[in-house]
Protein backbone atom coordinates (compact mmCIF):
# COMPACT_ATOMS: atom_id res chain seq x y z
CA UNK A 1 0.00 0.00 0.00
CA UNK A 2 3.04 2.00 -0.71
CA UNK A 3 0.98 4.31 -3.09
CA UNK A 4 -1.73 5.14 -0.57
CA UNK A 5 -4.48 3.26 -2.46
CA UNK A 6 -5.44 -0.28 -0.38
CA UNK A 7 -3.58 -3.53 -1.41
CA UNK A 8 -5.86 -6.75 -2.34
CA UNK A 9 -5.33 -7.91 1.23
CA UNK A 10 -6.15 -4.76 2.96
CA UNK A 11 -9.23 -4.24 0.82
CA UNK A 12 -10.02 -7.71 2.05
CA UNK A 13 -10.06 -6.99 5.21
CA UNK A 14 -11.62 -3.51 4.78
CA UNK A 15 -14.95 -5.78 3.48
CA UNK A 16 -15.32 -7.57 6.52
CA UNK A 17 -16.27 -4.19 8.70
CA UNK A 18 -19.96 -3.61 9.53
CA UNK A 19 -20.19 -0.06 8.54
CA UNK A 20 -23.14 0.74 10.99
CA UNK A 21 -21.28 -0.28 13.81
CA UNK A 22 -18.21 0.28 13.29
CA UNK A 23 -17.02 -2.89 14.27
CA UNK A 24 -14.99 -5.57 12.61
CA UNK A 25 -17.90 -8.52 11.61
CA UNK A 26 -15.88 -12.04 12.66
CA UNK A 27 -16.82 -13.77 9.41
CA UNK A 28 -15.18 -17.91 9.38
CA UNK A 29 -11.73 -17.34 7.75
CA UNK A 30 -10.93 -14.02 7.88
CA UNK A 31 -7.58 -14.64 8.41
CA UNK A 32 -6.93 -17.10 5.62
CA UNK A 33 -9.10 -14.84 3.12
CA UNK A 34 -6.09 -11.86 4.10
CA UNK A 35 -3.59 -14.04 3.51
CA UNK A 36 -5.36 -15.27 0.17
CA UNK A 37 -5.04 -11.41 -1.22
CA UNK A 38 -1.83 -11.18 -0.09
CA UNK A 39 -0.78 -14.54 -1.99
CA UNK A 40 -2.42 -13.29 -4.90
CA UNK A 41 -1.25 -9.78 -5.02
CA UNK A 42 2.45 -11.02 -5.12
CA UNK A 43 1.73 -14.12 -7.51
CA UNK A 44 0.48 -10.72 -9.43
CA UNK A 45 3.47 -8.70 -8.94
CA UNK A 46 5.84 -11.60 -10.76
CA UNK A 47 6.64 -11.64 -7.01
CA UNK A 48 5.85 -15.50 -6.04
CA UNK A 49 6.00 -17.47 -8.88
CA UNK A 50 4.55 -21.19 -9.25
CA UNK A 51 6.61 -24.16 -9.27
CA UNK A 52 5.20 -27.07 -9.87
CA UNK A 53 2.22 -26.22 -7.13
CA UNK A 54 4.95 -24.43 -4.94
CA UNK A 55 4.88 -20.96 -4.12
CA UNK A 56 8.42 -19.80 -4.93
CA UNK A 57 10.12 -16.25 -4.41
CA UNK A 58 11.05 -15.01 -7.62
CA UNK A 59 14.55 -14.21 -5.93
CA UNK A 60 16.25 -13.95 -2.92
CA UNK A 61 16.13 -10.21 -3.50
CA UNK A 62 12.63 -9.75 -4.21
CA UNK A 63 10.10 -6.79 -2.60
CA UNK A 64 7.33 -5.07 -2.94
CA UNK A 65 7.88 -2.07 -0.77
CA UNK A 66 4.44 -3.11 0.92
CA UNK A 67 5.39 -4.13 4.81
CA UNK A 68 2.78 -6.85 4.76
CA UNK A 69 3.34 -8.10 1.84
CA UNK A 70 7.45 -8.26 2.15
CA UNK A 71 6.39 -9.71 5.77
CA UNK A 72 5.20 -12.73 3.72
CA UNK A 73 7.92 -13.22 1.11
CA UNK A 74 10.37 -12.74 4.12
CA UNK A 75 8.40 -15.91 5.52
CA UNK A 76 8.03 -17.66 2.43
CA UNK A 77 11.62 -17.74 1.49
CA UNK A 78 12.52 -18.73 5.08
CA UNK A 79 10.23 -22.03 4.79
CA UNK A 80 9.99 -24.91 2.90
CA UNK A 81 8.51 -25.89 -0.43
CA UNK A 82 4.62 -25.52 0.14
CA UNK A 83 1.76 -25.14 -1.67
CA UNK A 84 -0.35 -22.49 -2.18
CA UNK A 85 -3.25 -23.86 -0.32
CA UNK A 86 -0.77 -24.41 2.29
CA UNK A 87 -0.19 -20.81 2.52
CA UNK A 88 -3.58 -19.87 2.65
CA UNK A 89 -3.69 -21.12 6.16
CA UNK A 90 0.20 -21.05 7.68
CA UNK A 91 0.42 -18.44 10.60
CA UNK A 92 -2.52 -16.73 8.34
CA UNK A 93 -2.70 -14.74 11.49
CA UNK A 94 0.75 -13.24 10.64
CA UNK A 95 -0.59 -11.47 7.65
CA UNK A 96 -4.12 -10.26 9.24
CA UNK A 97 -2.17 -8.59 12.67
CA UNK A 98 -0.19 -7.00 10.07
CA UNK A 99 -2.81 -5.53 8.00
CA UNK A 100 -4.50 -3.90 10.77
CA UNK A 101 -1.53 -1.14 11.32
CA UNK A 102 -0.75 -0.19 8.23
CA UNK A 103 -4.50 0.48 7.60
CA UNK A 104 -4.48 2.88 11.00
CA UNK A 105 -1.68 4.37 9.08
CA UNK A 106 -3.30 5.19 6.12
CA UNK A 107 -6.46 6.52 8.23
CA UNK A 108 -9.20 3.82 7.21
CA UNK A 109 -9.12 2.89 11.16
CA UNK A 110 -8.40 4.34 14.22
CA UNK A 111 -6.16 2.54 17.06
CA UNK A 112 -6.65 3.01 20.53
CA UNK A 113 -4.26 1.58 23.74
CA UNK A 114 -5.65 1.46 26.53
CA UNK A 115 -4.08 1.05 30.15
CA UNK A 116 -6.14 -1.45 32.66
CA UNK A 117 -4.47 -2.04 36.36
CA UNK A 118 -1.18 -0.89 34.58
CA UNK A 119 -1.32 -3.05 32.29
CA UNK A 120 -0.96 -1.69 28.43
CA UNK A 121 -3.77 -3.32 26.73
CA UNK A 122 -4.12 -4.84 23.51
CA UNK A 123 -4.49 -2.10 20.64
CA UNK A 124 -8.13 -2.03 19.75
CA UNK A 125 -8.68 -0.55 16.19
CA UNK A 126 -12.10 1.15 14.98
CA UNK A 127 -13.20 1.74 11.14
CA UNK A 128 -12.48 5.58 10.23
CA UNK A 129 -13.61 6.12 6.82
CA UNK A 130 -16.75 4.56 6.71
CA UNK A 131 -17.77 5.75 3.51
CA UNK A 132 -15.09 4.60 1.80
CA UNK A 133 -15.72 1.12 3.13
CA UNK A 134 -19.16 1.63 1.97
CA UNK A 135 -18.88 1.92 -1.21
CA UNK A 136 -16.15 -0.95 -1.46
CA UNK A 137 -18.64 -3.30 -0.34
CA UNK A 138 -21.02 -1.77 -2.39
CA UNK A 139 -18.93 -2.26 -5.51
CA UNK A 140 -18.01 -6.18 -4.56
CA UNK A 141 -21.91 -6.98 -4.04
CA UNK A 142 -22.34 -5.56 -7.50
CA UNK A 143 -19.70 -7.13 -9.10
CA UNK A 144 -20.88 -10.36 -7.88
CA UNK A 145 -24.56 -9.94 -8.87
CA UNK A 146 -24.00 -7.73 -11.98
CA UNK A 147 -25.38 -6.46 -14.58
CA UNK A 148 -21.71 -5.71 -15.88
CA UNK A 149 -20.39 -8.54 -18.12
CA UNK A 150 -17.76 -11.03 -15.86
CA UNK A 151 -15.65 -9.84 -19.29
CA UNK A 152 -15.54 -6.39 -18.93
CA UNK A 153 -14.82 -6.57 -14.69
CA UNK A 154 -11.50 -5.62 -14.05
CA UNK A 155 -8.70 -8.71 -13.11
CA UNK A 156 -8.58 -7.44 -9.77
CA UNK A 157 -12.12 -7.21 -9.30
CA UNK A 158 -12.68 -9.95 -10.20
CA UNK A 159 -9.95 -11.60 -7.71
CA UNK A 160 -11.55 -9.40 -4.72
CA UNK A 161 -14.93 -10.75 -5.11
CA UNK A 162 -14.20 -14.61 -6.18
CA UNK A 163 -11.73 -14.59 -2.56
CA UNK A 164 -14.64 -12.56 -0.64
CA UNK A 165 -17.18 -15.59 -2.04
CA UNK A 166 -14.90 -18.24 -1.27
CA UNK A 167 -14.68 -17.19 2.43
CA UNK A 168 -18.12 -16.88 2.23
CA UNK A 169 -17.72 -13.11 3.58
CA UNK A 170 -21.43 -11.92 4.79
CA UNK A 171 -20.80 -8.46 3.53
CA UNK A 172 -20.61 -9.20 0.31
CA UNK A 173 -22.86 -12.57 0.08
CA UNK A 174 -24.40 -15.14 1.25
CA UNK A 175 -25.24 -18.67 1.37
CA UNK A 176 -27.99 -18.62 -0.91
CA UNK A 177 -26.46 -15.56 -3.04
CA UNK A 178 -23.22 -17.93 -3.35
CA UNK A 179 -25.76 -20.29 -4.74
CA UNK A 180 -27.76 -18.52 -6.43
CA UNK A 181 -24.29 -16.40 -8.46
CA UNK A 182 -22.22 -19.93 -8.54
CA UNK A 183 -21.84 -19.44 -12.23
CA UNK A 184 -20.96 -16.00 -12.14
CA UNK A 185 -18.25 -16.57 -9.00
CA UNK A 186 -16.74 -19.14 -11.14
CA UNK A 187 -16.53 -17.23 -14.26
CA UNK A 188 -14.97 -14.33 -11.78
CA UNK A 189 -12.31 -16.97 -10.34
CA UNK A 190 -11.67 -17.52 -14.22
CA UNK A 191 -11.25 -13.69 -15.22
CA UNK A 192 -8.74 -12.77 -12.22
CA UNK A 193 -7.04 -15.91 -13.42
CA UNK A 194 -5.82 -13.97 -16.70
CA UNK A 195 -3.18 -12.01 -14.38
CA UNK A 196 -2.83 -14.23 -11.56
CA UNK A 197 -2.92 -17.89 -13.11
CA UNK A 198 -2.77 -19.43 -9.91
CA UNK A 199 -5.98 -18.17 -8.15
CA UNK A 200 -8.24 -20.80 -8.74
CA UNK A 201 -5.86 -22.90 -6.50
CA UNK A 202 -5.81 -19.90 -4.01
CA UNK A 203 -9.65 -19.93 -4.15
CA UNK A 204 -9.51 -23.27 -3.36
CA UNK A 205 -7.59 -23.08 -0.51
CA UNK A 206 -9.69 -20.70 1.20
CA UNK A 207 -12.74 -22.61 0.87
CA UNK A 208 -11.18 -24.89 2.15
CA UNK A 209 -10.03 -23.43 5.18
CA UNK A 210 -13.70 -21.96 5.58
CA UNK A 211 -14.77 -25.63 5.90
CA UNK A 212 -11.86 -27.38 7.85
CA UNK A 213 -9.88 -26.61 10.61
CA UNK A 214 -9.14 -22.38 11.65
CA UNK A 215 -5.85 -21.06 10.26
CA UNK A 216 -2.61 -22.57 12.17
CA UNK A 217 -1.62 -19.91 14.73
CA UNK A 218 1.90 -18.35 14.74
CA UNK A 219 4.86 -20.00 16.48
CA UNK A 220 5.00 -18.97 20.30
CA UNK A 221 8.25 -16.74 20.70
CA UNK A 222 10.57 -18.29 23.18
CA UNK A 223 12.69 -15.95 25.56
CA UNK A 224 13.54 -12.59 25.26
Amino acid sequence: MSDGSPSLPARLYLLAWDTTRRRLRHDPGLAPLVRAGALTELAGRGLLVDADGVATPRDLDAHSGDAVLDGLLELVMESGPRSWESWVTRYAAVTLDAVRPQLAAAGFLRADSRRGLGLLRPVEYTLERVQAVEALQREARQTLTGPEPVAEVLEEDAALVALAAAAGLSTVTSPAARERHRERIEALTARGSRAVPVLPRVVLGVRRAVSGPDAAAPPARTGG
